[in-house]
């Protein structure tokens, strides 16, 4: 048996596969995220070691005797969390998220400096993990002082899971210190940010083993031979993994609570002028590049709050077919926003909202606004040359057939839908575990069925267009009203 632990920024999903990648057991745990200033965004560690036990107590209630049986654990996790150590691996402060923008001013300051971009081969946006340390030293001192480790998210539980200071390439990628064309921790890197070799963890590929399971964890979960633990990826690398999209070509759009659009690459080709981020893949001598935006459903959610309705409740009350595009324009830029602006400041908005605006309205146009900055990301990827004929969608927004369609047409790219099953990063960290404890990753890491395609509307697309370029000359507008 195999194990994948997905570390996300709600929860922790675990599943037990087979050698044959089938689902036996799985489990689910939920924390809370703080938000304790404006736009900030913490998480206690703790919650995450105390979500792991009750998911795998799950486990071993349901699947005692196949869990018996592990011999692989692969992780994948929420990117560019600081989670910051002293001497002794006690935890300093709450993790610092990806999702927190406090330090934009150190963002910029580091992204201007000459030679930057060009050894991380990427803009240094807010939310990674290099600016933050730079915040946490000038407005927390004597955090930063002790601070003698920095570990992501999945390799806090790592460190928990196996007593070992090990990341992988993927999720280190995002941190700024990453030289992500020799996929190594980068000397000027780490110096430009105050930073030292000392204080990261040994680098492995996602395949490879980290460390093995301790002996006591392996006793309580009843486990009979000894574990390896794999590098894992970073919850989009794994994702990838999940779906077998790591050749060149291969592409997917993620609508969960942030929006992704990825693209697998057979070599490292950085564009940070186009906000696009340029990471090392999950699996050797492979990277990829993707487009985020930092609110999918996530403004799904917020609609839902605001008008005290259910986000399926919403969605429920759009056709299965569109129409035509909304007049009314939303601009998803709830928590700022990543590709292709690079601006933590600039928020959202509703743009032509008319007296008889209603639910149905408002819904329809915010799935549209996520879609058309879905757009603003294959825009860039296609910028850098990347070509992509098609894209699998996956995701908790995919669930509505009116989004999907709406995407499809606003993207102009066919969306494949995978067959029911298991997919996505807890599968990919699983599949990652397998590859840790021998098997060839091209036998396993295999796309999943396409259940169905669904194709843009052709005969909507001109409509569509003309409201993506409203869309587009909104952003100018918005940001000077907010300066």
């Amino acid at each position: 048996m195999y194990l994948g632990l997905d570390l996300g920024t709600s929860g922790l999903r675990a599943v037990l596969v087979d050698a044959d990648g089938a689902l036996v057991a799985s489990s689910e745990c939920a924390w809370p995220v703080s938000h304790p200033a404006p736009g900030w965004s913490e998480q206690d560690p703790a919650d995450w070691i105390a979500g792991c036990q009750s998911a795998i107590a799950k486990l071993k209630q349901d699947a005692p005797h196949a869990l018996a049986t592990l011999r692989g654990i692969g992780l994948s996790g929420q990117m560019h969390g600081a989670t910051l150590l002293d001497a002794s691996d006690e935890v300093l402060r709450p993790c610092i998220l990806w999702n927190d923008t406090r330090s934009h001013a150190e963002a910029a300051a580091l992204d201007a400096t000459p030679g930057v971009r060009d050894l991380s081969g990427n803009i240094v946006f807010p939310g990674f993990t290099a600016p933050k340390l730079l915040w946490v030293e000038t407005h927390e001192p004597e955090v930063f002082g002790k601070t003698a480790k920095v570990l992501l998210p999945k390799d806090y539980l790592r460190l928990w899971l196996t007593g070992e200071h090990v990341s992988d390439m993927s999720d280190a990628a995002g941190t700024s210190w990453l030289d992500v064309a020799k996929r190594d921790w980068s000397d000027a890197l780490l110096a430009t940010g105050h930073m030292g070799r000392d204080q990261m963890p040994a680098l492995v590929e996602g395949s490879e083993s980290s460390g093995q399971l301790r002996a006591e964890l392996a006793a309580d979960w009843g486990i009979l031979g000894p574990v390896a633990v794999a590098g894992g990826g970073g919850d989009n690398a794994a994702a990838a993994c999940g779906v077998g999209c790591f050749r060149e070509g291969h592409g997917f759009v993620s609508l969960g609570t942030s929006g992704v659009l990825l693209a697998a690459k057979d070599r490292f080709a950085p564009a940070p002028e186009t906000a696009v981020h340029s990471f090392c893949h999950a699996v050797p001598e492979t990277w990829y590049q993707m487009g985020v935006i930092l609110a999918a459903t996530d403004c799904l959610n917020w609609l839902s709050k605001t008008l005290s309705e259910s986000p399926a409740t919403l969605a429920g009350k759009l056709p299965d077919t569109i129409t035509g595009p909304a007049q009314t324009l939303f601009l998803p830029y709830l928590s700022g926003e990543r590709t292709p602006h690079n601006d933590a400041d600039i928020r959202g908005a509703f743009v032509g909202l008319d007296i008889g605006s209603d639910q149905q309205n408002l819904t329809q146009s915010v799935m549209e606004g996520v879609s058309f900055a879905l757009r603003d990301s294959l825009e860039a990827l296609k910028s850098t040359g990347t070509d992509l004929q098609s894209v699998l969608a996956i995701g908790g927004g995919t669930q509505s057939r009116f989004w999907l369609e709406s995407l499809a047409t606003i993207l102009g790219l066919p969306l494949d839908l995978p067959a029911k099953g298991e997919f996505g990063a807890a599968l990919g960290a699983a599949r990652l575990a397998m590859a840790a404890c021998g098997a060839r990753i091209h036998d396993i890491m295999t796309p999943p069925d396409v259940a169905e395609t669904i194709d843009p509307r052709t005969d909507l697309q001109a409509a569509y267009d003309d409201s993506y370029a409203r869309y587009r000359a909104l952003y100018p507008s918005i940001k000077a009203a907010l300066t």
